[in-house]
């Protein structure tokens, strides 16, 4: 029953003035994360660069990369970088005004380079993103991107810690541009 909705929204990309765009920009990520009985916030830095196809007033999918500068201490002290990689169906909305205000939804998977996990040197995580913005047309083809994404996050368990498994929430708010083609 769920494959309905999402073949009728893939298939109306194809009736509609799609082209692809490429976009890149910055996120300032809240993150909330339990583990272990405990819970705490880290604030950090990030840099997406994305691909989608789709048109600004209707459908669209999106491919995107994250790269989070983790310069806090989440599972060890020598946490590393954040990886991640996004597929997000977006609908956006055309009501004769400036911008093109738009809802999306997805999920993603990455992983955090630390020495928390003793075998691999990194956890794995999953997300479940959905998010909400506008974006703002400057001519033809650029337009800047202004969103809200929340985040659920599941972690890997880690290999010293069998009971346990983290999980996070990110609150992300983000700054871009779009190149459309």
């Amino acid at each position: 029953m769920k494959k309905i909705p999402l073949l009728l929204l893939i298939s109306s990309l194809l009736l509609a003035q799609s082209s692809i765009y490429l976009g890149t920009g910055y996120g300032y990520n809240k993150e909330n994360i339990s583990y272990n009985a405990k819970h705490f916030s880290k604030n950090n830095n990030a840099a997406r660069i994305k691909i989608g196809y789709g048109d600004r007033k209707a459908y669209a999918v999106e491919l995107s990369f994250d790269y989070v500068d983790n310069n806090k201490k989440i599972f060890n002290a020598q946490d590393g970088k954040k990886y991640g990689f996004n597929v997000e169906l977006l609908k956006a909305f055309d009501f004769g005004i400036y911008v093109n205000p738009f809802l999306k939804a997805g999920f993603g998977a990455g992983y955090l380079e630390t020495p928390a996990d003793t075998t691999n040197s990194s956890l794995t995580y999953g997300t479940f993103n959905l998010g909400t913005g506008m974006f703002i047309p400057l001519n033809e083809h650029f337009d800047i991107e202004l969103a809200y994404e929340f985040k659920n996050v599941s972690y890997q368990k880690l290999d010293n810690n069998l009971t346990y498994s983290p999980s996070s929430t990110l609150h992300i708010g983000y700054i871009g541009v779009n190149f459309r083609f």
